[in-house]
């Protein structure tokens, strides 16, 4: 099972959400999200948040539109979206997409950022990725891991989420590296490039951002 989020972000943003629509997936609205859904025609399977950024009118439609709505009072400890990834790790799904959480309040998109460090915490097998129209962000523990080339998204860049991350190799990159400390604040795991059908990334410590990108 996949398990699709759609958050309130600016709607310019988003990809074809009808790509990651398929007989496996299960769509979440969050906040305003679920209008989102709903006027491009998929219905949610479930829907969380306080509604704050609904007018009445959507409001009217999402109520009637969508059998189990999880509706919260403004003043609350955790976001819309992280009460609907919460919910979303405990399906245990293969996947858990987000969509709608970049551009806007920065505030916003480094707590949604800092979220996808959640199942690495709660030792929780479901990949989880944050995707929008540019760009497909992950988060990765030590270990090998292989990544796919994909000619839509040319770019692959590297980021330390811990304050340091060691011995970082890259093989089937353009730039390939050997056991180099890479700390918070180095840019030079930017803008990589594969030039195999798969290249391998690992590191033996630390917990790393691997953003792909097009321009």
């Amino acid at each position: 099972m996949i398990i699709n989020i759609l958050a309130g972000g600016p709607e310019e943003l988003l990809p074809d959400l009808m790509v990651y629509s398929n007989h496996e997936t299960m769509w979440v609205g969050v906040d305003r999200g679920v209008f989102v859904l709903l006027s491009r025609g998929i219905n949610p399977n479930i829907a969380f948040g306080d509604f704050d950024s609904v007018t009445d009118a959507e409001w009217n439609q999402i109520n009637n539109s969508v059998d189990t709505l999880k509706k919260y009072k403004s003043e609350k400890d955790e976001t819309d979206l992280e009460l609907a990834l919460n919910w979303a790790l405990e399906q245990n799904p293969s996947e858990i997409r987000m969509f709608g959480c970049t551009g806007g309040r920065l505030d916003h998109f480094l707590a949604n950022m800092q979220m996808l460090v959640k199942p690495l915490n709660e030792q929780n097998e479901s990949e989880l990725y944050l995707i929008d129209k540019q760009n497909i962000i992950f988060i990765k523990g030590p270990g090998e891991h292989t990544i796919k080339n994909n000619s839509e998204i040319k770019y692959v860049s590297f980021l330390p989420f811990s304050m340091d991350v060691k011995n970082f190799s890259l093989n089937g990159f353009k730039y390939p590296l050997l056991n180099r400390h890479i700390s918070v604040g180095s840019t030079l795991c930017i803008s990589n490039e594969l030039i195999s059908n798969y290249g391998t990334f690992s590191f033996s410590e630390g917990i790393l951002i691997v953003v792909r990108s097009t321009d």
